[in-house]
């Protein structure tokens, strides 16, 4: 691999997903002020709220990822314009 080609700050970093809990090691150079263990070493941790563990589309589950209401929203104009 060529030397110097990844940008200033880049390293392992541990993202979360809130939704399914999992655990991923990725180089990044996203910046944190979090730490955690993952397999035995310390890393900056960055919290995702959808990840491939817990989207509808990868996983096959039928559940709602909105957690502000918008679809309610939606649907209640929805219904009032009919």
């Amino acid at each position: 691999m060529k030397k110097d080609i990844h940008p200033q700050g880049y390293r392992p970093v541990v993202f979360e997903d809130l939704s399914s809990g999992a655990q991923f090691l990725i180089g990044s150079t996203i910046k944190t002020s979090e730490t955690t263990r993952y397999e035995g070493k310390e890393h900056p941790k960055a919290v995702i709220e959808i990840s491939s563990a817990s989207h509808p589309f990868y996983t096959g589950e039928d559940r709602m990822l909105d957690k502000t209401g918008r679809v309610e929203k939606f649907k209640q104009r929805a219904s009032k314009k009919k």
